[in-house]
């Protein structure tokens, strides 16, 4: 487990009225880790309803029942076409590709072809879910816990993908996260994310390279990394140089092998074909996992699967040396991203300072040997949770883009990994077509590239991957039609614009997004003022003539800044104010630049449409409302039940002395008893069908009869408190009007003004002995009553009348001295003795007020109550 220090936790930076979370998930083929950035929530990984650091990467049905991670899971060897796990093999996967008939061997569970052609899995009752529709179930999972442990609703996201995730892929991440009812605040690479969360604890004097090696469930990815921190003020600064990966190899693939060798054993020993029962094939593939891993740390193990199929217990034993047989045609593949990646950066082993390991994959021994043997012992490093990394390298990352937190400065620098490429036909009544690689494997993310194309009609840039990212997928993935371009290109040449061109700014986000950014038509137009003919005749016109491309040649790219710059137009000097106005409404910004619409269209795996994600949204939120009645239902019933188990317990004739007995009377009891015995034949007759109101209303009627036994406690307990309050105003209302009646008398003496009239303190006297009447009267009264009869005097209104008492004291206690009125001296000659007596005669009146204005409160009259009288 990993502890983030105090240093590096997150602090905010607003109001927490104006927070909002960031949820970072790292989705795996096999397992989900998250972590949730709020305000006052430690920075660590969030933990599952069992308490676990990570989520089994499964959903499943059990008849009407959703379920999630190991339960979902587990699932399969009883329902195995209604568990799905391992989806993330599935995402934008075109139905007809390798990548489908492969997880047709590792999984029980039906796939069927969508309206898109891409791949929904098909439940036993007919149900069809997409693999987004799936994704999203499991990300809306991950927010619920989320948001418990946050407080507070949580919409942004940063999700980890592989870095060789193509846009199809892409697109399909983040339609889940929509169908979550989430926003995507960014996609991150997870060797990049792992890279994060390593600078997070580390500064770098110099320079270093370092390989992040993730050996996953899907696949093996390896990512060159440097690391430097110039000064203080710059931050990290993180860039990734180069990435290798292999889709062969991975945990799932050790699996499916292992898989074989116990299918073989099975088939062998019992003369039968396991692969014809699903509910067989499933648990050998649990079993398979659990073998596994006791081989990461055993030379043998021993697979046992009670009641296989048929009624046959399976029992066989499996060695490591056996299972690295079956895997020694992979052996040269383990390594291989690591040299891909280094090779792709321009560096050896030599310029790298350690390889770190991560993923739970790394963990098998033949993994580990692989790459020792590669790369030298000296060079493996174990110095990040090899399962969290990731997810607190993502959190981290989103919390600084989300500028709601004040997180660690790292600056993060990616790359995209494939060929992209964009083409057009030469003209619209030509065939041949022009190509030209904008972004090559290797190009920055974030970056832009301005296509200038000398054209007079509409058309069409069509965006494809030079190589197929993966066997059966497209290499197209995006056309972009560029529209009113002969409009636009008229009205510039009206406005004398020479070899008007189409701009068109292309963007590889930060996310690994190609798209269109901007699309405009441009012209530099003739400036016909004096100081235009001397700027053209010094040679001082516009850059734009240089970026026009010849029609039948691919076209140029350029930096999307220095294009701007050239859609200037040159400013006048030296001409009358009359002239400037003209000259501007001849040719301003806007005048040379008209901006293009552009459509877009998805030739191949198209993305969910607004109104797929609408529909699959309903979906979800129809199984969440259904599911939140079902709990409603069952907290209904179990609260019923516990209810009249306890009633039971308290109508028990051996419970004799229990505050219920002593506060109930026989009737009542027994009408209780009576309701028991027919609300307990009601639950065992209709619990089953029955609504959540018909348990609340249920419980509800042995409440009504139960409630007077339990006010009379209540009473009981509260009488001695109440009664206690009412005495003491008693005695510090007395208290104070002896006090304030003698301070009257010494004020009076001395000419002073008083702070009350006799009016007010024989007004608060007569509200003082009404009180001490009805107190003394109604407590003599209690004393008759029983403990299971009603109190002929409620605490409710001892309080009240209390508080009468307490605000007329109050209103007098904080009563202000008023000033006194100078009188003119009558004679000169009055002498200091006088002054004296008379200074010293005002301080004894004022001080012998303040004592009046602090009542105290403790203990009781001698003439009441006594303060321990309680109800007998």
């Amino acid at each position: 487990m990993q502890i983030i220090p105090l240093a590096l936790a997150l602090f905010s930076l607003l109001p927490h009225s104006t927070l909002a979370s960031v949820l970072a998930i790292d989705y795996g083929t096999d397992w989900i880790k998250a972590s949730v950035m709020s305000p006052g929530v430690p920075f660590d990984v969030l933990l599952n309803k069992d308490s676990k650091r990570k989520i089994q990467a499964s959903v499943g049905w059990k008849k009407t029942d959703r379920l999630f991670g190991t339960d979902a899971f587990n699932l399969a060897s009883r329902f195995p076409s209604d568990s799905f796990s391992s989806i993330k093999y599935l995402q934008a996967a075109p139905f007809d590709s390798d990548i489908v008939s492969y997880y047709t061997t590792i999984s029980t569970a039906e796939v069927v072809k969508t309206s898109r052609d891409t791949v929904a899995l098909k439940q036993s009752d007919g149900n069809e879910w997409s693999v987004e529709e799936l994704v999203g179930m499991q990300f809306s999972y991950v927010k619920k816990l989320a948001e418990a442990v946050a407080g507070e609703k949580v919409t942004d996201v940063v999700i980890t993908v592989p870095p060789y995730f193509s846009q199809f892929q892409r697109d399909a991440v983040v339609d889940a996260v929509e169908v979550a009812g989430m926003r995507t605040l960014t996609l991150i690479n997870d060797g990049t994310a792992v890279a994060v969360n390593y600078a997070m604890t580390r500064t770098f004097s110099t320079p270093e390279y370092h390989v992040i090696y993730d050996a996953g469930a899907s696949s093996i990815r390896a990512t060159v990394v440097s690391f430097s921190t110039p000064d203080a003020t710059s931050g990290t600064q993180i860039a990734v140089a180069g990435v290798g990966y292999d889709l062969k190899t991975g945990g799932t693939e050790l699996d499916r092998r292992l898989r074989e060798i116990l299918i073989e054993a099975f088939n062998t020993k019992h003369h039968k074909d396991i692969r014809e029962d699903k509910r067989g094939m499933a648990k050998l593939w649990k079993e398979a996992g659990r073998v596994k891993a006791i081989l990461s740390a055993n030379t043998d193990a021993t697979a046992t699967v009670e009641s296989l199929a048929w009624d046959i217990d399976f029992k066989a034993k499996i060695t490591r040396a056996e299972f690295e047989t079956a895997c020694a045609d992979l052996k040269d593949l383990y390594a291989r991203p690591i040299d891909d990646a280094l090779r792709n950066a321009g560096l050896t082993l030599e310029n790298v300072t350690s390889v770190i390991l991560t993923g739970g994959s790394t963990r098998t021994p033949m993994i580990q040997a692989a790459v020792r043997a590669a790369v030298g012992d000296e060079k493996i490093a174990l110095n990040v949770n090899a399962d969290e990394a990731a997810v607190l390298g993502a959190a981290l990352h989103g919390a600084g883009l989300s500028r709601q937190f004040k997180t660690k400065n790292i600056k993060v620098t990616d790359i995209g990994l494939h060929d992209i490429q964009a083409s057009y036909l030469a003209t619209s009544s030509s065939s041949r077509t022009i190509t030209s690689l904008i972004f090559p494997a290797g190009s920055k993310v974030g970056t832009k590239k301005t296509l200038t194309f000398k054209r007079k009609e509409d058309f069409v840039i069509n965006f494809d991957y030079k190589d197929s990212v993966a066997p059966g997928f497209p290499t197209r993935f995006l056309e972009v039609g560029i529209e009113g371009v002969a409009e636009a290109i008229a009205n510039l040449t009206e406005l004398g614009a020479t070899d008007p061109v189409v701009k068109a700014t292309v963007t590889l986000s930060e996310s690994g997004f190609v798209s269109v950014s901007s699309a405009v038509a441009f012209g530099e137009i003739k400036d016909d003022s004096i100081a235009g003919k001397l700027k053209g005749f010094f040679g001082g016109g516009s850059s734009a003539e240089a970026e026009v491309t010849p029609e039948n040649s691919p076209p140029r790219e350029t930096d999307s800044s220095s294009s701007s710059e050239a859609a200037k137009p040159s400013g006048a000097t030296n001409s009358t104010p009359e002239k400037e106005k003209e000259e501007k409404k001849k040719a301003t910004p806007k005048d040379n630049t008209i901006t293009l619409n552009t459509t877009v269209v998805f030739p191949t795996i198209p993305p969910m449409t607004a109104e797929h994600k609408k529909n699959a949204r309903s979906r979800l939120r129809a199984i969440d409302l259904d599911e939140a009645a079902v709990a409603r239902k069952e907290e209904a019933r179990n609260t019923f039940e516990s209810y009249l188990y306890r009633m039971r317990d308290l109508l028990d004739e051996e419970n004799r002395d229990t505050p219920f007995k002593q506060c109930s009377q026989e009737a009542e009891r027994k009408a209780i008893a009576a309701k028991l015995d027919e609300s307990f034949a009601w639950l065992h007759d209709k619990g089953d069908v029955a609504e959540t109101s018909q348990f609340l209303d249920k419980r509800n009627a042995l409440e009504t009869l139960e409630r007077p036994i339990i006010h009379r406690y209540k009473e009981i307990e509260e009488f001695p408190q109440a009664l206690n309050n009412s005495q003491m105003w008693n005695w510090s209302t007395r208290l104070f009007l002896q006090e304030a009646k003698e301070n009257m008398t010494a004020e009076a003496a001395a000419e002073l003004p008083s702070k009350w009239t006799q009016d007010e303190l024989d007004s608060l006297e007569k509200t003082l002995k009404e009180h001490e009447t009805w107190l003394n009267e109604w407590v003599e009264k209690q004393k008759a009553v029983k403990m299971n009869e009603d109190p002929v005097i409620e605490t409710t209104e001892m309080k009240a009348r209390a508080k009468v008492l307490e605000t007329a004291l109050m209103r007098l206690v904080k009563r202000k001295v008023p000033k006194a009125v100078k009188k003119k001296k009558e004679s000169t000659t009055t002498t200091a003795t006088t002054s004296e007596e008379a200074t010293s005669t005002a301080t004894a009146a004022e001080e012998s007020a303040s004592v009046a204005d602090t009542p105290k409160a403790e203990g009781g009259g001698d003439d009441n109550t006594d303060t321990d009288t309680c109800r007998s």
